[in-house]
């Protein structure tokens, strides 16, 4: 496979109710039943046209798009909250450039907010869910 018809797959630290609502996000969008284990850790790469692929690197792209709002969103207070043992490995699938890009930016994120990437991915990806980090009730007031 050339790097044109193929995604790459890159792994991201959620917590619990994060992705419980990512994974409600693509099984709606695209039919994905276990996003935990949907694509296999030992691979490096998927097809485009696999619906869970083409779901999460569309994700991933609308997060790119919307970064610099999801971090002025995103709760590193409550993200900072979870335990250690509350945060799960999900592997998403995304062009080459879009996972080059984003972890660039969560990377940027991390050394801004002077916390571990654990923290910073939670917090923008559940603010890009529009769900609290930590499981709590959403404490953000409706405008």
């Amino acid at each position: 496979m050339s790097g044109d018809d193929r995604y790459k797959l890159f792994g991201v630290y959620l917590s619990d109710p994060v992705v419980d609502a990512l994974a409600d996000t693509l099984y709606e969008e695209a039919g994905v039943v276990d996003l935990e284990s949907y694509f296999e850790a030992n691979s490096d790469a998927v097809p485009r046209g696999d619906p869970g692929a083409d779901a999460t690197d569309e994700f991933v792209a609308t997060l790119l798009e919307s970064f610099a709002e999801r971090y002025d969103e995103a709760d590193f207070e409550a993200a900072e909250s979870v335990d250690a043992d509350g945060f799960n490995l999900v592997h998403l699938a995304a062009t080459p450039q879009r996972v080059s890009d984003v972890r660039e930016r969560f990377r940027a994120a991390e050394t801004i907010q002077e916390s571990d990437l654990r923290t910073v991915q939670t917090a923008i990806v559940a603010a890009a869910l529009d769900i609290p980090p930590d499981g709590t009730a959403n404490a953000r007031s409706p405008d």
